[in-house]
């Protein structure tokens, strides 16, 4: 098979089939093209003759390897691939590039970002640039979203035609098969910042003790030597150019209108002096005017100061006459020498830049060439100056940089012309010991260098945490300098921090390393524990005014029947607010168990401190209500039981004391029976009188609490009389008596004649004794007794009963005469001779 493909326009992949490759008894061709993440699946349109029309893909990503195979059809299947053919489409060139500083390392790196067309796939980059008049290049692969970070170029160089290659790599069938972009962009350059110059040193020179030639100091100079003041640099240039030394000036170019300083730089490159000389050579010069060990050669060249000209004018001071004295200016003039070293290789630079501020004003800029390692200047008015000497790098085609690092020192000149350093030494070992929980004392190292004083920023870390609502200190919001090392005002809870300056003057030392000190919050006070349920409780408390702090944390300890362990665990946190008073509401306690609540402040802190554990309060939640689950009664005594809370529930570790069953009578005096049980038992017996309305309860007793169960109704019936006898029975009466118990309304008396089968209307008794009347004469009777209560009749207590018979009446001899008389009964018979 010869499949054939070809790239049109770089995008578009061609497909053409060869006459070899046509089959007998194939249906159909087509092409799979795979590579992109949808695979497409191209049939060859012309059945009749598939080689005359080429199949045309339309590639939508660049520098992509895209994989073609064909497939042949026979019937209604595709069959596998028969020929795969790879091709690498060219990716498309860059758009734009952007190149930028590293912010970490400025003079060896940059950042490139580049951006290209959309489904643009490139393996590498082919950076090239001109390094000064030498190109190089190199393939970089580390881009992540089109930037990379390069750190090795040199400071202050100049790279130009800088340009973005990109190349797109695929291995088929171990063949590397590499497709580059075309280079469209406009070339990029970019220059590195440089070094700055390394240890910059100073010495300044009061003008009025400097030597004039001739040993006559200049302080001594009065109306007939001032010429020769004037005269110096003069003289020392004309001694110079006697002894022909040839070197570089170049002076320095002050604002218009300043007059604070004058400045001029030397060279220390001697094109007449030997090696030897050169390694000879003092670095710091002799002051002027001093008498040369070399019989008047000088070792430096200067440029001649404008104030010290020689002025033949008329009306100028050299012209004045003897007896007028010059007056004395008010700031005495001092010199300033600056010396530093060349910046640390390799580094490409031009010129070195002389800038001087005073009182943070420009008052001179100088440049010098890169052989000039030092320069001078008059200074004539007091204040703070600030020098800074910085690299210059500007050959070539790039933009000229200065370098960006600080490399400078400040000093104070006081009116009197007094000379105050900048201390460079940071202070050392300070620490700050707490006095109490408003005052704290700060102290440090002693100082190798020279200061009049220090000074003690203090600046609150909390006032910026809380918003305004929740503010709890005014102090130390904004950073706060004091000259004592006695801090006071201190909010407890606030956490500060300290940074220690020495001070010169107006000058300051670099800061201290930052101290950071967190105080103790002072805690909550009248903590105080309300139930409101066996499982709920609020917990209330207060604090003071004066205190900043983060949360109140809320905890409890209490023994988990789950764990089997006594712990502290957090069970709230609460964000501080401005509130004096706080509450809240804890819930899904246990009934009648023991718990320790604590309140805690927590403020800011690695690690937060907290105060206080002292703010604890001990609470016994109170009982939950028991249930009566069943009520009975027998034979004078109520038998109870009840449930509490969980079926399963495990009393052992409960601050359940005991149990109290209580029954209050509604009659019987309404007298109040009671009975304690163990916490372990859930029954008990308790003996009340019959017939009354009992209001039946169950209560679970803990320290103090109880709760007690819905209160049981129960209503008894009345006892049946005991005890019923019959006495004083006569032939028409009976007396009854019996006896009773509990609480009964009344008796009722119930007779039943034997040979009657009327009954008698019922008798109603209060008390336990009964007379029955107009009973039969020798007859019987059955008689039953009912206790009444609340309506209710117990059961009847029977008794039998008879009367007794009349006295017989005896007639003889048609007279009337009583005999005798004697109660008989009814079935006796009397002796025959009555």
């Amino acid at each position: 098979l010869s499949l054939s493909l070809s790239l049109k326009e770089e995008d578009w992949i061609v497909v053409t089939l060869e006459p070899s490759d046509l089959r007998e008894n194939v249906t159909g061709y087509a092409a799979r093209v795979m590579g992109e993440p949808r695979t497409h699946l191209l049939p060859f349109l012309n059945l009749t003759d598939p080689t005359a029309t080429p199949l045309v893909f339309n590639s939508s990503h660049h520098g992509l390897c895209y994989t073609v195979s064909l497939l042949l059809r026979q019937g209604k299947t595709w069959s596998k691939s028969i020929q795969t053919v790879s091709v690498l489409t060219k990716p498309r060139p860059v758009d734009s590039v952007v190149i930028t500083d590293y912010p970490e390392a400025p003079e060896t790196g940059v950042v490139f970002e580049i951006s290209s067309p959309e489904n643009n796939v490139f393996s590498r980059v082919n950076i090239s640039y001109a390094e000064g008049r030498e190109q190089r290049s190199m393939l970089y692969k580390d881009f992540y979203k089109g930037k990379t970070v390069f750190k090795h170029w040199l400071p202050g160089t100049c790279y130009s035609n800088i340009s973005f290659q990109l190349i797109s790599e695929a291995t088929v069938n171990r063949t590397t098969l590499v497709r580059r972009s075309d280079l469209t962009h406009e070339p990029r350059q970019h220059r590195t910042v440089p070094n700055p110059p390394l240890n910059i040193s100073h010495k300044i020179v009061p003008l009025s003790q400097r030597v004039l030639p001739g040993g006559v100091p200049s302080s001594e100079v009065t109306q007939d030597t001032p010429r020769r003041a004037r005269d110096v640099p003069l003289i020392e240039e004309q001694e110079l150019q006697e002894n022909q030394e040839i070197q570089e000036v170049s002076y320095s170019s002050a604002p218009q209108g300043s007059n604070s300083s004058t400045g001029y730089a030397t060279s220390i490159s001697n094109t007449n002096n030997t090696e030897e000389e050169t390694a000879t050579q003092p670095y710091w010069p002799e002051p002027y005017g001093s008498p040369s060990p070399t019989d008047g050669e000088e070792e430096f060249v200067n440029a001649v100061v404008p104030e010290y000209e020689d002025s033949n004018e008329p009306g100028s001071a050299m012209s004045l006459p003897p007896e007028i004295s010059v007056t004395p200016t008010r700031f005495p003039p001092i010199l300033l020498e600056l010396r530093w070293l060349p910046p640390r290789p390799p580094t490409t630079y031009d010129r070195f830049n002389v800038y001087i501020y005073r009182d943070g004003n420009s008052t001179e800029t100088a440049t010098v060439d890169e052989n000039t390692h030092e320069f001078f200047t008059e200074l004539t008015e007091p204040g703070t100056y600030r020098v800074q000497v910085t690299t210059l790098s500007s050959a070539g085609d790039c933009e000229a940089r200065e370098s960006t690092a600080y490399t400078g020192l400040t000093f104070y000149l006081s009116p009197s012309g007094e000379v105050l350093e900048q201390p460079q030494e940071r202070p050392q070992g300070v620490s700050i010991r707490l006095l109490g929980s408003s005052t704290a004392a700060v102290s440090w190292a002693l100082s190798s260098e020279s200061h009049n004083g220090s000074l003690v920023s203090v600046l609150s870390l909390t006032c910026l945490r809380p918003s305004l609502s929740q503010r709890m200190e005014n102090t130390y919001c904004s950073e706060e300098n004091t000259t004592s090392d006695i801090l006071s005002n201190l909010t407890p809870g606030a956490q500060y921090r300290v940074v220690v300056y020495h001070t010169n003057g107006p000058l300051i030392s670099p800061p201290s390393e930052p101290v950071i000190i967190v105080i103790e919050p002072t805690g909550v006070r009248e903590l105080v524990v309300y139930s409101l349920s066996p499982t709920a409780v609020i917990l209330s408390w207060q604090r003071p005014y004066h205190v900043a702090f983060r949360k109140y944390v809320l905890q409890t300890f209490f023994f988990n029947p789950v764990t089997l362990a006594s712990e502290w665990t957090t069970y709230y946190e609460i964000a501080a607010t401005a509130s004096v008073i706080a509450s809240v509401r804890v819930t899904d306690l246990l009934p009648a168990w023991y718990y320790n609540f604590r309140v805690t402040m927590v403020t800011w802190g690695d690690p937060p401190l907290s105060c206080c554990d002292s703010s604890t309060v001990s609470f016994v939640t109170a009982p939950e209500a028991p249930h009566i689950s069943s009520v009975d009664y027998n034979h004078g005594t109520l038998y109870v039981r009840w449930t509490y809370g969980e079926l399963f529930i495990d009393m052992s570790h409960s601050r359940m004391l005991h149990w109290q069953v209580t029954a209050h009578g509604k009659k019987g005096s309404k007298r109040t029976y009671s009975t304690d049980v163990i916490r372990n038992v859930m029954g008990a017996s308790l003996a009340l009188p019959p017939g009354d309305i009992y209001n039946l309860t169950v209560s679970a007793c803990t320290e103090g609490k109880r709760n007690s169960s819905v209160p049981n109704i129960i209503k008894l019936e009345p006892a049946p009389p005991r005890s019923l006898y019959a006495v004083n029975a006569t032939h028409s009466s009976v007396t009854l008596l019996w006896s009773g118990e509990g609480v009964v309304d009344f008796y009722q008396v119930l007779l039943c004649s034997l040979f009657s089968l009327q009954a008698r209307e019922p008798l109603t008794a209060q008390s336990h004794m009964v007379t029955v009347s107009s009973l039969l004469p020798s007859s019987s009777y059955n008689c039953s007794v009912i206790s009444y209560s609340y309506s209710t009749p117990s059961e009847p207590a029977f008794i039998h009963i008879s009367t007794t018979v009349i006295m017989w009446v005896i007639q003889e001899c048609g007279a009337e005469t009583f005999v005798n008389f004697a109660s008989f009964e009814r079935d006796s018979k009397l002796p025959y001779n009555w």
